[in-house]
């Protein structure tokens, strides 16, 4: 089996559709024989994945799914990069500093017991 990184993307609709258009972008990993395989194995997952609820303003929401945007195999799992974005900010300093919020937040989380 090799593995692969899927980006399975999903429409949001909610009541009528009058909104501003919403998509949710997945990055999946998928353990497959080949490309094609990993590629079937993905959409399966995205049709598995679309949904409807009702929300707190009894609007139907629905998540179809679209397709699978893109497809990478991973040469190997320990260090290997799965996502990668540039992000473009107004204020360097707010940015540096809103990521080290976040890292201390992960150093402050509770342990779990074993």
């Amino acid at each position: 089996m090799e593995w692969y990184l899927a980006k399975i993307v999903y429409r949001i609709k909610c009541g009528d559709g009058q909104h501003r258009p919403q998509f949710d972008e997945q990055l999946r990993l998928i353990a497959a024989t080949g490309e094609s395989d990993a590629l079937s194995r993905a959409r399966a997952l995205g049709q598995q994945g679309e949904d409807r609820f009702f929300n707190q303003q009894q609007q139907l929401v629905a998540w179809q799914f679209v397709d699978v945007a893109e497809l990478f195999r991973v040469e190997a799992l320990d260090g290997a990069e799965l996502y990668s974005q540039v992000t473009e900010v107004d204020e360097a300093d707010d940015y540096l500093n809103f990521v080290h919020y976040k890292a201390r937040c992960l150093e402050a989380r509770p342990q779990p017991i074993n």
